[in-house]
C-alpha cells in the first residue's frame, strides 16, 4: 500500500472536518448550544474528544464558524456579482435561495433563530451580523428608493423583518407553512411591482 499524499491528507481532514460541523449544527440545533459537550458532539461524528481539538480550539468557535459560514452563504446569493447595486433580478435571485436555503437546511435556520433568542451566545457574533447586515439595508433601502417606495429606510426594515418572519414559521412548522405561495407573494410584492 503506497502512503497517502499530501492531497489525500487534507481531503480526509476536510471529510472529518464537514462530519463534526454536521454533528454540530445537528445537537446544537436540537439540544442547544449550553446542553451540546464537545464529548457529545465528537461521539456524534464518531471520533475522539482529543481529535475535535485539531480542528476547532473550543465550543464557541466551532459553533461560530457553523453560524458565520452559513449566514455567509445565504448572504453572498444578494448582491452575487458585489456590484453593490441591488437589482431586481438580484432580489428575485435572493428571494430564491432564502426559500431554498430554508427547504434544504432547516436546523440551520432553527439553531440561527435559537441563537437569536439567548443573548450571552448572540453576543459571540454581533459585530460580524451587524457588518453583513449593514451592506445590505443600505442596497435595500437604495433599491426601494430606485423603485419609488416613500419611505426607503422604513420599507428595507419591514422586507427584512418579513423574511425573518416566515423563516421562523417555517422552521417552527415546515409542514404547514405555504412557503411556495408565500415566496410567490414576496416576490411580487418587491419585484414584481412598482
Amino acid at each position: 500500500m503506497m502512503p497517502r499524499t499530501e492531497q489525500q491528507y487534507e481531503q480526509i481532514r476536510e471529510q472529518k472536518k464537514a462530519l463534526i460541523l454536521q454533528a454540530a449544527l445537528e445537537l446544537f440545533a436540537d439540544e442547544g448550544f449550553h446542553s451540546t459537550s464537545i464529548s457529545k458532539i465528537a461521539r456524534s461524528a464518531n471520533i475522539s474528544k482529543g481529535l475535535m481539538y485539531n480542528y476547532f480550539e473550543s465550543k464557541e468557535a466551532l459553533l461560530k464558524e457553523i453560524v458565520i459560514s452559513g449566514f455567509s452563504d445565504l448572504t453572498g446569493t444578494f448582491d452575487p456579482n458585489h456590484d453593490g447595486i441591488l437589482t431586481t433580478e438580484e432580489l428575485e435571485y435572493f428571494i430564491n435561495q432564502t426559500f431554498e436555503t430554508l427547504k434544504s437546511n432547516t436546523k440551520y435556520w432553527k439553531l440561527y433563530f435559537a441563537i437569536m433568542m439567548q443573548p450571552s451566545v448572540l453576543k459571540m457574533f454581533e459585530d460580524d451580523f451587524a457588518k453583513i447586515i449593514r451592506s445590505i439595508f443600505k442596497m435595500l433601502e437604495e433599491y426601494f428608493r430606485r423603485k419609488g417606495y416613500e419611505n426607503p429606510e422604513i420599507e428595507s426594515k419591514l422586507f427584512g423583518a418579513i423574511l425573518d418572519g416566515l423563516a421562523f414559521h417555517y422552521v417552527t412548522d415546515p409542514s404547514n407553512f405555504p412557503l411556495e405561495e408565500v415566496k410567490k407573494t414576496l416576490i411580487n410584492r418587491y419585484v414584481r411591482k412598482h
